[in-house]
């Protein structure tokens, strides 16, 4: 890697504007941003591509889909951890949360076998140097599940853990509000016959009763004590955003509702919808569209879920609709407020002294093309 690197006529996409300028990288930073072309002989001709801070995923369970890619099938994790990755850092991701499921709700999962696996992958391949992307972990904590706590006390030590969001997916409440919705996920996604799906519903009913308020409560004042980031999830009422609010919760995840969106917007907390709601242009649950939120001004942050490549391409349509959200502030849903909420501050935009997480993008026929991507100055695709 040179010691210096010169990016010119190129649009920059800052936190508070776009511009034609010049990026200058040195030492793993941006030591000068400015706008003009450069004339000097070593200055890389973008070619009026755009220039947009490494992108911040917070929250995607992408990797499951490589360490099981088929039923019944399960991939060796070492192999997953690197292909994950490389979908990640190609979808224009610097820094990736690898959602990490403590408590499978699926009868028929693997989730629960896989938590270690995917653990000691993920940390293996970054202490390696092989990750790409750098990766962090967010553990996704179902609270109704028995073991939920005891799992989450085993793993909350690990010093890659940055993140806990808790969560509640029983039936007749936050995102399965609707129960006819709830049966439509679940059967289809688990084959389940009727007979299983009533003794299913019966025994995640019975669950949150008996484990969820009490789990909640104790992950969050275990959080606390270890300064994690905390985020709630499908809040859908007053009442469940004044709860999150008051166990001190930083990042509001998928609120069912308008209502619990701007609760939590008004609250302080930084409200996260799905990606790929913005590009299929609606919830595949049957709740609040993310692009609803961005017209009333209360969606902060974008995560890709399930879909790596449908963070910028989110980030562009949200810029491109009626909502008061324009280029700038579209891609701080995916770089600085993400950064911010999660508590890096060296990271998420394109400002002297911030590490340079950096991506090269056109758009062609609606479409985002990532060209390159540097993480800490240095290419990485």
């Amino acid at each position: 890697m040179p010691a210096e690197q010169i990016l010119t006529n190129a649009r920059v996409v800052t936190a508070e504007r776009e511009f034609i300028g010049t990026l200058v990288l040195r030492d793993g930073v941006f030591s000068d941003v400015e706008e003009g072309h450069s004339r000097v002989p070593q200055a890389v001709d973008m070619g009026g591509d755009y220039l947009m801070p490494g992108l911040i995923e917070l929250h995607t369970d992408n990797l499951e889909k490589h360490m099981s890619p088929r039923p019944g099938v399960d991939w060796p994790s070492a192999s997953a951890v690197l292909t994950h990755d490389a979908q990640i850092v190609a979808a224009g991701i610097t820094t990736v949360f690898d959602a990490l499921a403590i408590g499978d709700v699926n009868p028929r999962g693997k989730r629960m076998q896989q938590l270690p696996a995917m653990l000691d992958a993920i940390a293996s391949a970054e202490a390696a140097g092989h990750t790409r992307a750098e990766h962090r972990l967010h553990l996704r904590c179902e609270l109704c599940h028995p073991d939920t706590l005891s799992v989450f006390r085993d793993l909350v030590e690990h010093p890659l853990v940055q993140l806990v969001s808790v969560m509640d997916h029983s039936p007749g409440q936050r995102q399965f509000a609707n129960e006819a919705k709830y049966r439509e996920y679940y059967m289809g996604k688990y084959h389940l016959s009727p007979a299983e799906m009533e003794a299913f519903i019966t025994e995640q009913v019975a669950n949150s009763q008996a484990f969820s308020d009490r789990h909640r409560r104790a992950i969050v004042e275990d959080c606390h004590s270890r300064g994690l980031a905390l985020a709630s999830h499908d809040d859908a009422t007053l009442a469940h955003v004044q709860e999150s609010a008051g166990f001190g919760m930083s990042i509001a995840e998928f609120p069912t509702t308008l209502e619990a969106a701007k609760a939590s917007h008004a609250a302080g907390l930084k409200v996260l919808m799905g990606a790929p709601n913005i590009v299929r242009g609606g919830s595949h649950s049957g709740n609040i569209a993310a692009a609803e939120l961005a017209r009333h001004g209360v969606l902060d942050i974008l995560s890709s879920d399930y879909y790596p490549a449908s963070l910028l391409q989110a980030a562009l349509l949200l810029a491109g609709q009626d909502n008061g959200y324009d280029l700038p502030r579209a891609i701080a849903t995916v770089s600085q407020v993400p950064a911010q909420a999660a508590g890096l501050n060296d990271r998420g935009e394109i400002r002297v002294g911030l590490r340079a997480d950096l991506l090269q993008a056109r758009v062609h026929e609606g479409q985002a093309v990532i060209r390159q991507v540097w993480r800490q100055a240095k290419r990485v695709f």
